[in-house]
């Protein structure tokens, strides 16, 4: 079974990489982009095949190590 988790920066946090790739954009000539995020992307294999604690593992990986929950927010998707 696969987890993907996405994090990324809380609304209203400064994402100063988002800005930087929002400005090469625009000097580029793509113009119509209103405004990027940047987050990460970790993709888990796991042996479990139980749906809901896959789930909840990922939960608590998630809270412990893989997204600072003070200023990021995550998703998570099990496949």
């Amino acid at each position: 079974m696969k987890a993907i988790v996405n994090v990324f920066l809380k609304e209203g946090v400064l994402d100063p990489q988002g800005k930087a790739v929002h400005h090469a954009l625009a000097s580029l000539g793509f113009n119509d982009t209103k405004d990027v995020r940047v987050g990460k992307q970790i993709v888990l294999e796991l042996t479990t095949t139980d749906m809901a604690k896959a789930e909840a593992e990922v939960k608590e990986m998630c809270e412990t190590l893989l997204a600072n929950t003070v200023i990021e927010d995550y998703s998570i998707e099990i496949a």
